[in-house]
């Protein structure tokens, strides 16, 4: 099993910049340089380099892992709307306006940490999200097979 890396959740605000502070406790697993792109739910994702270069190379070395088109759609949605930001000094990353759109991140930001990558989400979708994930595993024996 991998080192756990980013776990949680945090509510920080974006300053007049666009720059997002990440928590004090993800900047030593951060990286010098990290990828941002568009996440599966209408939020961002963000990548360490290394992570990031462990999905492209699945990507290109492992094309059986996908119907060719959906190597092609993954494609076309991650790289695309992908960018390279680096943590300045005080841990704050910029984030592109066209991404800070498509998610609605206007000022608050939940930083969610999914121990490898982290995703970045507005309040109200977030809140909705977890409620929908609730319904869904209290319905269902999720729990139960994870031993829980």
């Amino acid at each position: 099993m991998g080192a756990i890396m980013f776990l949680g959740q945090h509510m920080h605000r974006l300053d007049n910049k666009g720059r997002l502070t990440m928590p004090r406790k993800f900047r030593p697993h951060l990286g010098e340089t990290m990828v941002i792109t568009k996440g599966k739910y209408r939020n961002l994702s963000l990548y360490p380099i290394a992570k990031w270069e462990q999905i492209i190379r699945r990507l290109e070395e492992d094309p059986a892992l996908f119907e060719s088109e959906e190597v092609e759609s993954i494609r076309y949605w991650l790289l695309p709307n992908a960018d390279v930001v680096t943590p300045d000094r005080l841990g704050r990353i910029l984030i592109p306006a066209s991404l800070r759109e498509y998610a609605g991140l206007e000022q608050d930001v939940v930083i969610v940490g999914l121990n490898s990558y982290i995703e970045l989400w507005a309040p109200e979708a977030w809140q909705e999200h977890q409620e929908n994930l609730e319904r869904e595993w209290s319905k269902s024996g999720k729990w139960k097979r994870l031993g829980m």
